[in-house]
């Protein structure tokens, strides 16, 4: 097994755009040419966008792309320039003499951490679009990680600034590759030494979660918006439902890398992209989207810097 980027994946293009002033932005994948897809989504407070037409019973067998975005539900209008971009491009369901490109996505809540009147629109996720021309991944303070924090379980007063993050591999011909905006209300750890990595931050340590969740008792104490976002994409060749059961089963890399995960504040999202490309065992590419989210979410948060006012991983390692 070896690690790549998603350079090294044929027919997928990946860009981001984003407002560094204003703390938000957006990450678009798209594949031009179609990809199956699935979707589970596990916390309790979702934002996204045509994920009901990912379930197997519904008729659309392929998408075009998919928009991880802030900026809440405001943010889901950034898809109506990925729509613009693929249509330019003559991508989508050919019909009545159009093209309809199916764009799915899904948005983190980042509008306490910059102008929280500034979102992404259809411009930006247009201009993502095309900077995804260079197919060039950036980890930190880009894209739908503009905005990005963690450890929020005692405000953002404490929090830490997260990012986006992305890692592959390849076992054979099978390439696997985990893309994700980290915002989780929950600490982050290492998945390797199992050490909190970032979190909540207060009189210049690292809290443990547990412990301060067990301080809390009132219902309404939870801060409200959170979300982590991801997508895995595999040259696999798969079909909606064995899609829909690696998104369910890559939510396991969140379990390993963010507790707590999946709150009531929480919209975790996976989508999953195949290809279509190679013969591969279900298990096998469930098992390396695992392992790739949660080194991707690490990759995140250790990528990310100091902005907003809030601390980053590596700035606490240099006090430290």
């Amino acid at each position: 097994m070896k690690e790549i980027t998603i350079s090294q994946m044929r027919h997928v293009q990946v860009g981001q755009a984003q407002d560094e002033v204003n703390a938000t932005g957006c990450t678009v994948i798209l594949c031009k040419r179609g990809a199956t897809a699935g979707v589970d989504v596990r916390g309790g407070g979702p934002a996204t966008r045509e994920t009901d037409l990912l379930n197997p019973k519904n008729m659309v067998q392929q998408i075009h792309g998919v928009i991880l975005s802030g900026g809440s539900a405001f943010g889901l209008d950034a898809a109506g320039g990925v729509m613009r971009y693929l249509e330019e491009k003559e991508c989508g369901f050919a019909i009545a003499g159009q093209h309809v490109p199916i764009v799915c996505g899904a948005s983190l809540f980042d509008l306490c951490v910059g102008n929280g009147k500034i979102r992404p629109d259809a411009a930006m996720g247009y201009a993502a679009c095309q900077a995804s021309e260079q197919n060039l991944f950036l980890n930190g303070n880009y894209g739908a990680g503009t905005g990005a924090s963690v450890g929020k379980l005692l405000g953002s007063d404490y929090a830490m600034k997260s990012g986006q993050g992305m890692f592959g591999v390849q076992c054979n011909d099978l390439q696997v590759c985990a893309i994700v905006a980290v915002n989780a209300c929950g600490n982050v750890r290492d998945v390797a030494t199992r050490q909190y990595i970032a979190g909540v931050y207060k009189d210049e340590q690292l809290l443990d979660s547990l412990s301060v969740m067990e301080h809390m008792q009132a219902a309404d104490q939870l801060p409200q918006g959170n979300t982590t976002i991801g997508c895995i994409l595999t040259n696999a060749k798969l079909d909606k439902a064995q899609c829909n059961k690696i998104a369910s089963i890559a939510h396991n890399g969140y379990a390993d890398a963010i507790f707590p995960v999946h709150t009531m504040s929480d919209g975790d999202t996976i989508f999953t992209l195949a290809l279509d490309e190679v013969d591969a065992m279900p298990d096998v590419v469930g098992t390396l989207a695992v392992y790739a989210m949660g080194k991707a979410i690490n990759r995140a948060v250790l990528s990310a810097q100091s902005a907003y006012g809030l601390p980053s991983a590596t700035s606490i390692r240099r006090i430290r």
